[in-house]
C-alpha cells in the first residue's frame, strides 16, 4: 500500500485537475437546435445558458405553441450536447489516473 502522504498528494493534485476542468467545460460553447435552425440555444459545456436565437417567422401568435415545443426542444438538445463535451473532457482528465473500476469523478 501506498504512503499516505502519497496518497493524500494524490488526492489533491486529482482535486485541482477536477477545479481546472470545471472551469475549462464553462469556456466551451455548445449550441442546440431545433426546427431546422428555426430556435437556436448557445450554453457552455456546464449547462449555462448562454443566449436564445428565435427565427421571425414563429413570433406570430398563432405559432406559439410551436415556438414553446422549439425552444423547449432546443434546450434539450444544448443540454445534451453541453453533457457530451463534459463527459469527453472529464474522460480525458481522467485516462491518466489509475483509478479502480466504476470509480466516477467529482466524488
Amino acid at each position: 500500500m501506498k504512503d499516505l502522504n502519497e496518497i493524500l498528494g494524490m488526492a489533491t493534485r486529482v482535486q485541482e485537475e477536477l477545479t481546472r476542468a470545471q472551469e475549462n467545460l464553462d469556456k466551451i460553447e455548445v449550441e442546440g437546435a431545433a426546427g431546422g435552425g428555426l430556435v437556436k440555444v448557445r450554453a457552455s459545456a456546464k449547462g449555462r445558458i448562454l443566449g436564445v436565437a428565435i427565427d421571425e417567422s414563429l413570433l406570430a401568435p398563432s405559432e406559439k405553441q410551436i415556438l414553446e415545443d422549439l425552444v423547449t426542444a432546443a434546450f434539450n438538445d444544448a443540454r445534451k450536447k453541453a453533457d457530451e463535451v463534459s463527459n469527453a473532457e472529464m474522460s480525458k482528465m481522467t485516462s491518466g489516473l489509475s483509478l479502480p473500476p466504476g470509480f466516477k469523478l467529482p466524488f
